[in-house]
C-alpha cells in the first residue's frame, strides 16, 4: 500500500511539471504573490489612457522674431511727455446775429404782395412785401386831419400878429392863436411819427401831404442790408407786429459754435486758438479765436456752448454747414510713441512689446492725441516697457503667416 501510495505521487508530480513546461511561463520567485502580473481593474489598459496629449495651442499674440526680421526691428521705450490734449468738439456754422434781422409787419393787416426771395440780396429800405389794414387808413386820415388844422393855425396866428399891429387885438389873442399853433405842429408831428411807424417812408408821407391821396398799402421794408435767408410770408397771411416774416444777414461775417462737455469747459478760454474743420470743404483746416464761452450750462445736453468768429468774404462756409473743431486741453504728462510703433489688427491699435530676446508680444492699447511722430497711448502701456519703435508693420506680417501656417 505504501509503495503503491508513492508511486501515485510521483506520477502526479511529474504531470505537474510536464504542464508548467508547456504554459512557456516563468514560475513566479518564491514570497511573491502570484496575483501581482495579473491585470487588474485599476491597471488594464483604456482607450482613454492609451491616446497620447495632443500638442499645446499656440498663443496667436506671441511671436519670435526671425534672425531676417530681427535685423529690422528698432527697440525702444515709450517716452512720458508734456502733452496736452485735444478736445474735438463737433460744431456747426451759424449766422452772425450782431448782423441778422428779424423783419415783422409794421401794423396788423394781410400781406398783398412779396417781393422778396430767400437768397436774395437787399438793401437797407427796399420793399419785401406790401400789407393792407384799416388802421393804416385811419392813421392816414388823421396825418391829413392834422396837417390840415396846422394850416389853418399858421393862417390863424398870422392874421392875429397883423391885426396886433394895427392895434385891433391885443397881445393876448395872439399869444392864444400861437398857442393853438404850436399844438397843431406837435399833431402833425406826431401823426408823421405814426405813420413812419407803420412803414411809410418819408417821400411817401410828402407825397400824401401833397396830393392827400390815402395808399391802400403798406410796404414791409428791409431794416439793413444783407442775404434774405428766411422767409415765413405767404400771400393772402394775416400777420401781426410780432410775427417775424423775412430774416435778413450779412453772410461776409459768420460764426462757428460748438457745444462743449461740461467737464471739459474749464479748459476751454476766452482768446484761446481753434483749429477748425468743415468737412464739405474737403481737409482744409481754418485757425481761430474763441471769443465767447457760454456762461450757462445747458440742462438737456450738460454742454456749454462756445463761438468763435468766422470771417466770410468769399461766401465758401455756409450757415448750417457742420463743423470740428480742435482745441488744446490740459496740459499733463503722458505716455506717448512713435507712430510708426503702432499697428492695426483686428479693429484695434497694437503695439510689440519685448517678452525676451526676440520675443515680443501683440499688446492692445488706446491711442490718443497726436504730434508730429508721436502719438499719445491712454490706456495698454505704463512706459517701463521695451517696445518694437520701427519694423512693427514687419513684425505683425510674420506673425500672421505663423499664426496660419504659413499659409
Amino acid at each position: 500500500m505504501k509503495t503503491e501510495a508513492l508511486v501515485r505521487a510521483n506520477v502526479a508530480i511529474l504531470i505537474a511539471a510536464t504542464l508548467a513546461g508547456c504554459s512557456g511561463r516563468e514560475p513566479a520567485p518564491s514570497g511573491a504573490p502570484a496575483a501581482a502580473n495579473a491585470p487588474t481593474a485599476g491597471n488594464a489598459p483604456t482607450a482613454r489612457n492609451a491616446a497620447a496629449p495632443g500638442p499645446a495651442v499656440a498663443d496667436p499674440d506671441l511671436v519670435e522674431a526671425s534672425e531676417g526680421a530681427a535685423r529690422y526691428l528698432e527697440l525702444g521705450r515709450p517716452d512720458q511727455r508734456i502733452f496736452r490734449d485735444t478736445l474735438r468738439i463737433p460744431g456747426r456754422i451759424e449766422s452772425n446775429e450782431n448782423r441778422t434781422a428779424r423783419v415783422g409787419a409794421p401794423i396788423t393787416g394781410r400781406v398783398t404782395a412779396i417781393h422778396a426771395v430767400v437768397g436774395q440780396q437787399v438793401r437797407m429800405g427796399d420793399r419785401l412785401a406790401e400789407i393792407s389794414s384799416p388802421e393804416l387808413s385811419a392813421a392816414q386820415l388823421a396825418f391829413l386831419k392834422a396837417h390840415s388844422a396846422e394850416q389853418l393855425a399858421q393862417r390863424a396866428a398870422e392874421r392875429a400878429r397883423l391885426l396886433l399891429e394895427a392895434d385891433v387885438i391885443g397881445s393876448a389873442e395872439l399869444q392864444r392863436r400861437e398857442s393853438e399853433l404850436s399844438i397843431a405842429r406837435a399833431e402833425t408831428r406826431a401823426a408823421r411819427d405814426q405813420l413812419r411807424t407803420l412803414g411809410l417812408s418819408g417821400a411817401a408821407i410828402d407825397r400824401l401831404m401833397t396830393t392827400g391821396q390815402i395808399l391802400a398799402a403798406a410796404p414791409i421794408a428791409a431794416t439793413k442790408s444783407g442775404t434774405v435767408i428766411a422767409r415765413h410770408a405767404a400771400l393772402g397771411q394775416v400777420a401781426a407786429p410780432s410775427d417775424h416774416l423775412f430774416t435778413i444777414t450779412d453772410l461776409r461775417a459768420l460764426w462757428a459754435v460748438a457745444d462743449v462737455p461740461e467737464q471739459e469747459a474749464r479748459h476751454i478760454g476766452v482768446g484761446q486758438r481753434v483749429v477748425l474743420e468743415v468737412p464739405a470743404l474737403g481737409d482744409r483746416a481754418f485757425e481761430g479765436t474763441i471769443v465767447q464761452v457760454s456762461d450757462l450750462v445747458d440742462p438737456e445736453t450738460r454742454t456749454v456752448r462756445v463761438r468763435m468768429d468766422l470771417p466770410n468774404p468769399d461766401g465758401e462756409f455756409k450757415p448750417a454747414m457742420l463743423a470740428m473743431m480742435r482745441v488744446a486741453g490740459e496740459a499733463r504728462r503722458q505716455v506717448v510713441v512713435p507712430k510708426a510703433a503702432l499697428v492695426r489688427d483686428g479693429n484695434r491699435d497694437r503695439v510689440f512689446v519685448a517678452e525676451g530676446p526676440n520675443r515680443f508680444r501683440l499688446t492692445p492699447v488706446t491711442p490718443g492725441a497726436e504730434d508730429g511722430e508721436h502719438r499719445v497711448i491712454l490706456e495698454g502701456l505704463r512706459g517701463d516697457e521695451t517696445i518694437v519703435v520701427a519694423g512693427a508693420f514687419h513684425l505683425n506680417n510674420e506673425r500672421r503667416q505663423l499664426a496660419t501656417g504659413g499659409r
